[in-house]
C-alpha cells in the first residue's frame, strides 16, 4: 500500500458523579455523550463487523470515563435518561401531529433514542467491555489517557505526579481491558521533555502530538509529520496532520460548518414552554438540552428546519472530499518518501455526534468509501505502523499542545493560575506520606488511597479549561476547591491526628474512581 490514514479519537469526559443528589445538572454530560457518541460509534463498528469490513480506528478511553461508564449508580441513571428522551420524543410525535415536517424529525429521534436503548441493553450497560471486543476482534486499538487528564507539562516540576498520572492510567487500563496499553493520548496533546521517560517504564510505545510539536524536533524529522519520530529513549511520537485537522475543525473551512448539517445549540428545551420540558432537563430548575433540536445551521438568525435526507447527503459529499484530499496527499508524498506516509487524524470522539450531529455517518462513509473505491490509502492505527515500519528516525520533539497558540496558554492563564501554587504544595505532601508510609494496612490505606484520588482529580485539566471557557466556572472552581480540601484534611489526619473512619466512608463513596491506587508511586 503507498499510504496510511490512521483515525484517532479521543473520548474523555471529567469524573463527576454526585450521588447526594437525585439529579445532578453536569452528570447530563457523560448521558448526552453516551447517547450522542459512544453509542452510535458501537452502532458503526456493529455495521463493519457485520460486513466484514476491513476497517479500523484508534480510540482513547480515558480512565475517568472508564470509571464513570462501569459506574453502577451513572448506568442506572443513564438507564432512567434514555427512557425520558424516548417518553418525550413520544410527546412530540403527538404534538407535531400535524405539522410533517416537525412530525417526521420527532419520529426520526424517537427512532434513534429505541436504537440507542437496543444498543445499550444489547451490552447489558457496559460499553467498556463492548469497545474492548471490538479491540479484540481488530476493529480497534483503545490507548488511554493519564489517570485525570492532568497536564503533564504543568506538573512536570514534581516527576513523582506525572509518574502517577501514568502509571494509575496504566493501572486502570489492566483492569478496563485485560491488557497493557500500547498507546497513550498525552493530555491535549501536550508534550514537554522528560514525560517519555514515565511512558517508557509504563510499557508504552507511542503517543501523539500536535503537527508542531514534531516538526520542532530536534534534529528536524527528515519525513516531517508523514511518519513517527522515536524519543531517544524509544517511545514513537505521531504528529498531528495539518490539512486532515483543517478540514474538519476549521472554523471557516470545516465540515461541520456546512448550512445542511443540525444545528448544535437550538434545543427545544429552550424553545419550547417551560413545565412541557422541565420533567425531561438535565436541571429541573433551569433550561437546557433535552437532545431534540428541529433546525438546521443557517447564517441568518431565522433558522431553516433540518432536512435528515439532505444532512445525510452533505455527510457522503464531505466523506468523498476528505478521501479524495487523503488521497492527493499520497501520491504527492510517496515519490519523495522511502516509506508509506502515514496520516495521523486526531480528533475528539464527542465532535462526531454530538458537536456534529452526523459525525458518525461521516466515519461510515468515509471507512466505506475508502475501502471499497480504492487501493492506494487504507486504515491502520499507530500500533500496526510500528509494527510494519520499526525503524524510524530518533529525535526529541518539542514542547507543545494542541491548545491556543500551540503550548499552554488555556490551561494557564489570569483566570486559573491560582490553582497550580495549591497543587504544587499537595503534590510535594503526597510524596511525604508516600515515603511516610510505604506499607501501611487497614484504615491508613485507605486514607491514603483517598489522598491520591483526591490529588488526582484537582490535577485535571478540565478544571481550568472550564475557568478559562467560562461554560461552568463556579463547578469548576468548587471541584479544584474541594479536591484539594480534602486532601489537606487527609494529610493531616494521617501526620497529626487520627484518621476519621466515618468521614472517611463518606468520601470514599462519592469519588470512589481507582478502586486499587497505588499511593507509592508518589514516591
Amino acid at each position: 500500500m503507498p499510504g496510511y490514514l490512521s483515525i484517532v479519537l479521543h473520548a474523555h469526559l471529567p469524573f463527576v458523579r454526585h450521588p447526594e443528589h437525585e439529579k445532578f445538572l453536569e452528570e447530563s454530560w457523560l448521558f448526552e455523550a453516551v447517547t450522542e457518541t459512544y453509542l452510535p460509534l458501537l452502532q458503526i463498528l456493529n455495521g463493519w463487523r457485520r460486513d466484514q469490513l476491513p476497517a479500523r480506528f484508534t480510540l482513547s478511553l480515558s480512565p475517568t470515563l472508564c470509571a464513570m461508564l462501569l459506574d453502577p449508580l451513572l448506568r442506572e441513571r443513564y438507564t432512567r435518561h434514555l427512557d425520558g428522551l424516548i417518553d418525550l420524543a413520544e410527546k412530540e410525535i403527538r404534538r407535531t401531529h400535524w405539522d410533517r415536517a416537525y412530525r417526521d424529525l420527532a419520529w426520526m429521534y424517537h427512532h434513534k433514542f429505541c436504537q440507542a436503548r437496543d444498543t445499550w441493553r444489547h451490552y447489558e450497560g457496559n460499553l467498556v467491555t463492548a469497545f474492548k471486543q471490538f479491540q479484540d476482534e481488530g476493529y480497534l486499538e483503545i490507548i488511554t489517557t493519564a489517570a485525570t487528564h492532568g497536564l503533564l507539562p504543568l506538573i512536570a516540576s514534581h516527576p513523582a505526579s506525572v509518574r502517577a498520572q501514568i502509571l494509575t492510567a496504566r493501572d486502570h487500563y489492566r483492569s478496563c481491558f485485560g491488557r497493557d496499553p500500547i498507546g497513550i493520548w498525552l493530555p491535549e496533546c501536550a508534550y514537554s521533555e522528560g514525560v517519555e521517560i514515565f511512558l517508557r517504564e509504563a510499557g508504552i510505545r507511542w503517543f501523539i502530538l500536535d503537527t508542531h510539536g514534531v516538526l520542532h524536533a530536534t534534529p528536524r524529522p527528515r519525513y516531517g509529520s508523514f511518519a513517527p519520530i522515536f524519543t531517544p529513549n524509544g517511545v514513537a511520537a505521531f504528529g498531528r496532520d495539518y490539512d486532515s485537522s483543517r478540514q474538519v475543525w476549521s472554523k471557516h473551512e470545516g465540515y461541520p460548518g456546512d448550512p445542511r448539517y443540525r444545528d448544535f445549540y437550538r434545543d427545544i428545551g429552550f424553545d419550547l414552554d417551560f413545565d412541557y420540558v422541565k420533567p425531561h432537563l438535565p436541571s429541573p430548575d433551569n433550561r437546557g438540552f433535552t437532545g431534540i433540536k428541529y433546525f438546521r445551521i443557517t447564517g441568518s438568525a431565522e433558522k431553516q428546519v433540518y432536512e435528515r435526507d439532505h444532512a445525510l447527503k452533505a455527510a457522503s459529499e464531505h466523506a468523498r472530499h476528505f478521501l479524495d484530499e487523503r488521497l492527493a496527499q499520497i501520491r504527492q508524498l510517496t515519490p519523495l518518501l522511502d516509506r508509506p506516509p502515514i496520516i495521523v487524524a486526531p480528533y475528539d470522539a464527542e465532535l462526531f455526534g454530538h458537536w456534529w450531529y452526523e459525525g458518525p455517518e461521516f466515519l461510515d462513509f468515509l471507512a466505506r468509501k475508502l475501502c471499497s473505491d480504492q487501493h492506494e490509502l487504507t486504515m491502520i492505527t499507530p500500533g500496526e505502523y510500528l509494527q510494519r515500519h520499526p525503524t524510524n528516525q530518533v529525535a526529541t520533539p518539542g514542547a507543545s499542545s494542541w491548545g491556543e497558540e500551540g503550548y499552554w496558554r488555556v490551561w494557564l492563564n489570569e483566570s486559573n493560575e491560582w490553582i497550580y501554587p495549591h497543587l504544587q504544595i499537595a503534590q510535594e505532601r503526597m510524596s511525604e506520606l508516600a515515603k511516610k508510609f510505604p506499607s501501611a494496612t487497614g484504615l491508613k490505606a485507605r486514607a491514603l488511597k483517598q489522598a491520591a484520588r483526591e490529588l488526582l482529580l484537582a490535577q485535571a485539566s478540565d478544571w481550568p479549561f472550564i475557568l478559562r471557557a467560562g461554560t461552568s466556572p463556579d463547578y469548576a472552581r468548587r471541584r479544584v476547591k474541594d479536591h484539594l480540601l480534602r486532601f489537606i484534611a487527609l494529610h493531616e489526619q494521617l501526620t497529626k491526628t487520627r484518621v476519621d473512619a466515618k468521614w472517611l466512608g463518606e468520601i470514599e463513596a462519592r469519588d470512589n474512581l481507582f478502586p486499587d491506587v497505588n499511593w507509592t508511586y508518589w514516591k
